[in-house]
């Protein structure tokens, strides 16, 4: 199947009349972008959009040997006009199948009004087209992975975590973002995002074809540190990385501290962004978790981890350190280390990074800055990917 996306933004377009916000300044030129329609061999126009004759044009292809358009969600401006010599837009009901063409046509109940399609063609290549703000709802996992998926991918991040956990998608399949609104970030960013997601985005009137293997998203890390100060984003930024991923255990190594009320609320808010499928796992002995074959592994955050290790060492008390804290330390993060450079898993760790500012007053104080520096250089080592977060933004290091 050949594909053209006639436009790739959500219902309303982008940018949005009059929107002030920095996506909408920026979508401008060749970063505009129509609503979502896509033209599939030239026969099968999903979603008949405002100005869809004129998107073809623009693509190179025209409308003529359309035989059939189909409505994925509920249009709620104006009419859209029907150009001329197009048949009359419908939509299937749930579970409906049938011949459009030369492609068999099933309709998928997804969570919200509307339906998704699932289409294949006569040499079995398949794709999943998804409406705005929509997940597939439930029903039978294909016996074989999409060639092609198309869905919002970033309003919905768990929409593609749900394919991924029945087999629809894998790492064969090409997961396309459409229906991209003013709420995503401007690119570059855009597409940094939708990389870590195992996604990419196509500017309008760009084509595709199910029996291409060119270059696509390249792979996910499997090793990811993502660095930044308090309050800078990284853990939203290490969070929104494993989001479209199923079944990611969430390595937290805060714990609790009795009475501390402020302290409760910050760990509350923690949990409360997580994803409901996410398993929590509250602990300080990560090696095993890294030594282990699973699902992914998110763990939040280094500095605490060193912050126990410390306290289990003495290592604050001068003494101590230098009548064999400092040897005991060494060997807990060089261990630590070590299972980080093993595992056979997808991993992102979180970390601070300090040392920017004032000194600190005290020797422990001192202490702790540079051991924290030190772990965090040798995680980062073993890392293929390396992040620093900024004021929410993400720069890569590595």
């Amino acid at each position: 199947m050949e594909l053209t996306l006639l436009g790739t933004a959500g219902p309303e377009g982008l940018p949005l009349p009059g929107c002030p916000c920095a996506t909408c300044a920026t979508a401008i030129g060749d970063r505009a972008r129509a609503a979502t329609s896509v033209l599939v061999d030239s026969t099968l126009l999903l979603d008949l959009t405002p100005g869809v004759s004129v998107a073809a044009a623009r693509a190179g292809r025209t409308l003529d040997r359309v035989t059939h358009v189909l409505l994925s969600h509920p249009h709620d401006g104006p009419p859209v006009e029907v150009p001329a010599g197009l048949p009359s837009p419908t939509r299937s009901p749930d579970g409906h199948e049938g011949v459009l063409g030369t492609h068999r046509v099933r309709a998928v109940a997804v969570d919200s009004p509307g339906s998704g399609y699932e289409i294949a063609d006569s040499d079995g290549h398949r794709i999943l087209y998804l409406p705005p703000g929509a997940a597939r709802a439930g029903g039978e996992a294909p016996q074989l992975p999409y060639d092609i998926v198309m869905l919002d991918v970033l309003g919905r991040p768990e929409a593609l975590a749900r394919l991924r956990a029945t087999g629809a998608v894998d790492a064969t399949t090409d997961v396309l973002a459409v229906h991209i609104d003013h709420t995503a970030p401007p690119e570059p960013e855009l597409h940094r995002r939708l990389a870590a997601l195992g996604a990419r985005a196509l500017r309008d009137a760009g084509t595709l074809s199910t029996t291409d293997r060119g270059p696509r998203v390249p792979a996910v890390p499997r090793r990811t540190l993502v660095l930044g100060g308090a309050r800078s984003g990284k853990s939203v930024e290490a969070e929104r990385r494993l989001a479209a991923f199923p079944g990611v255990v969430y390595v937290a190594t805060a714990g609790t501290r009795d009475g501390d009320t402020e302290w409760a609320g910050r760990v509350s808010q923690h949990r409360e962004r997580r994803p409901a499928s996410w398993l929590t796992v509250e602990t300080l002995d990560l090696e095993p978790l890294l030594a282990e074959d699973g699902p992914p592994l998110l763990i939040d955050c280094l500095s605490l981890w060193l912050t126990s290790v410390m306290d289990a060492c003495d290592a604050w008390n001068d003494d101590t350190w230098n009548n064999g804290g400092e040897d005991e330390l060494r060997k807990r993060v060089e261990s630590l280390v070590a299972a980080w450079r093993a595992t056979p898993r997808t991993v992102v760790a979180v970390s601070n990074e300090v040392g920017g500012g004032v000194v600190p007053a005290t020797a422990s104080g001192r202490r702790y800055r540079d051991e924290l520096g030190r772990l965090n250089s040798a995680v980062a080592r073993e890392s293929e990917h390396v992040l620093l977060v900024v004021a929410g933004q993400a720069l890569p290091l590595r």
